[in-house]
């Protein structure tokens, strides 16, 4: 496993570290308002929407940076 791997494992347990204290100091029922999917506000706990737009975050991003095509050369290589 290489170093770089680690590090990036580090950095998602602290987001995921982050993620649980907000959820765990925020247990509140909160209105969450997002016109382009509903015209009803959510009404839920700030954890779990908190939780919620965290996931798609992490969704998306692992789609963007999963996607990179395998058809085309790879930079940096010399040709023979």
């Amino acid at each position: 496993m290489s170093f770089k791997t680690v590090l990036k494992t580090i950095g998602f347990l602290i987001l995921l570290f982050v993620m649980l204290y907000v959820g765990m100091n925020n247990t509140d029922t909160i209105n969450f308002s997002f016109p382009v999917a509903s015209k009803e506000k959510i009404r839920a706990a700030a954890a779990l929407i908190y939780f919620g737009v965290f996931a798609v975050g992490v969704l998306a991003g692992t789609m963007l940076h999963g996607s990179g095509g395998g058809g085309g050369k790879k930079s940096g290589g010399k040709e023979k």
